[in-house]
């Protein structure tokens, strides 16, 4: 039986590669590498870069990547990968030459996360990664993402680590649906989805599986910082203390922020600090304080870098 080591030492983990850059899916195309640029330039300004572990992980490779997508659909994925140009695989997502390095360490940073939360080598990460995973569907990309690196992360730990119980907490404003069809008959997962709804992609309302522990809670535009808390401590938190979790990822989307115009919520950054410290005091309870956190979406630079940098001060205050 796995022994959770002591994970009282040491600082918050921020993991991310220069590969994560390379991805591209045109000029103008919300998903840019200026998401990851402004994010680290907040964190400059705000002193907290320096605080925190920089770490580089190894890219995930076919063996982690098929503990949730089947190989035939990463080899879909190399087959289509453009030496030139991009490659639309469905409206809104393309590829260029550097998606299928960026996805690999994307999936990459959150098993590189696992294995440091479990060895007690960080009480908690944030990976800085892109591009991002949560609308990737067990054989289907959509939405920006190609492989689900919260997925990925999740079923490394339930092998590596023999984990019964992952938490899966999904705060973007879209609905998780990609994770939602990884685990959807899956009991060692729950996943808490919280979004905007009737919105992209046109989910959530109805189960898809036959896991009890899908928790999706569709919210209707308009929805700002008061209502929202309201959701936390009325339906997370209940199924929190229900599923007595031993690991939380996070799947930080961003885009419920009032200044993002890919949603139409009205977070704002006291809202992210509060939602935080409840999701870190829910792994203080029941997991030793172990969290990891996995950028989503976000896509206007400056609220995404605001709401990160209040997100990894309450991560790296944990510390102390």
């Amino acid at each position: 039986m796995f022994e959770w080591p002591d994970s009282s030492k040491g600082t918050t983990a921020y993991i991310t590669h220069p590969a994560c850059f390379g991805h591209n899916m045109g000029e103008g195309h919300p998903e840019s590498p200026e998401r990851l640029v402004a994010i680290k330039n907040r964190l400059i300004e705000e002193n907290i870069f320096d605080s925190l572990q920089h770490i580089t992980p190894e890219p995930a490779t076919n063996e982690q990547i098929a503990l949730v997508h089947p190989l035939h659909y990463i080899e879909y994925l190399e087959s289509v990968s453009p030496h030139v140009g991009t490659f639309r695989v469905d409206t809104d997502t393309a590829m260029n030459s550097g998606t299928v390095l960026a996805m690999r360490y994307a999936a990459g940073a959150v098993i590189k996360a696992v294995d440091m939360v479990m060895n007690g080598e960080a009480p908690n990460a944030f990976c800085a990664i892109r591009p991002p995973g949560h609308h990737a569907e067990l054989e289907k990309p959509m939405g920006f993402c190609f492989i689900n690196n919260a997925g990925i992360g999740a079923m490394h730990a339930i092998q590596k680590y023999g984990l019964k119980r992952i938490l899966i907490v999904d705060f973007d404003v879209h609905h998780g649906n990609g994770t939602e069809d990884v685990f959807k008959n899956d009991e060692r997962i729950m996943l808490l989805s919280t979004f905007e709804h009737p919105f992209f992609p046109y989910s959530g309302d109805k189960p898809l599986g036959n896991n009890p522990n899908i928790v999706n809670i569709p919210l209707p535009a308009g929805t700002c910082g008061l209502e929202y808390r309201e959701v936390v401590v009325e339906k997370w938190l209940p199924a929190i203390e229900r599923f007595n979790p031993e690991l939380i990822i996070i799947g930080a989307g961003f885009d419920a922020h009032r200044e993002d115009d890919m949603g139409n919520f009205g977070l704002i950054e006291s809202d992210y600090t509060w939602i935080t410290q409840h999701l870190l005091r829910q792994a203080q309870l029941y997991c030793q304080g172990r969290l990891i956190s996995v950028l989503e979406g976000g896509y206007d630079p400056d609220p995404l870098a605001r709401s990160v940098a209040a997100h990894l001060k309450v991560l790296a205050d944990a510390d102390e």
